[in-house]
C-alpha cells in the first residue's frame, strides 16, 4: 500500500508504504486546537513507512511540558502533517493531508472522549475510549 499527500500550498510532500498500525478520531483538546474545534483523524505508521519527499518540515513541542509531543507542519501555509509522540514507536499523520483522504477507511476508534464536544460526531460502530485504549 503506497499513499501519497502534503500541505495546503505544496511547499511539504510525503510518501507513505505499508499498513497503518491504528486509525482513530482524537478528541482531546490539544487534537482541538490543530483541527479548528472538531476531531482530530489520524492514523499511526511505523516509522519507516513515512518519508517527506519534497520540503523538510518545522517543528513545534511545548516546552512547558515534561514530555510534549512534537509537531510537525508546513512553514508556509501552517498545515499539521504529523505527531510525534515520545512514547510511540510511530509517525501519527493527519487524515486530511492525504491526496486521497478516503484512503483513510473511517476510524476504527474514538480517543479521549472525556474531552469530546456536544458537535463531535462519532459513528454507532465506533468504540470510544475515554482516553486511550489499553496499549495505546
Amino acid at each position: 500500500m503506497t499513499m501519497t499527500g502534503g500541505c495546503y500550498c505544496g511547499a511539504l510532500r510525503y510518501e507513505v508504504t505499508g499498513r497503518p498500525l491504528f486509525k482513530a478520531q482524537c478528541h482531546c483538546r490539544a487534537c482541538q486546537h490543530i483541527a479548528g474545534g472538531g476531531p482530530n483523524y489520524f492514523m499511526v505508521l511505523p516509522p519507516d513507512g513515512f518519508a517527506y519527499v519534497t520540503g523538510a518540515p518545522k517543528r513545534f513541542a511545548r516546552p512547558d511540558l515534561e514530555q510534549p509531543v512534537t509537531r510537525e507542519f508546513c512553514e508556509t501555509c501552517g498545515t499539521h502533517i504529523t505527531t510525534r509522540r515520545p512514547d510511540l514507536n510511530g509517525v501519527v499523520l493527519k487524515v486530511g493531508t492525504l491526496d486521497d483522504p478516503a484512503a483513510f477507511g473511517g476510524p476504527k476508534a474514538a480517543i479521549f472522549m472525556e474531552d469530546r464536544q456536544p458537535f463531535h460526531i462519532v459513528a454507532d460502530d465506533v468504540p470510544c475510549f475515554e482516553t486511550l485504549p489499553t496499549g495505546g
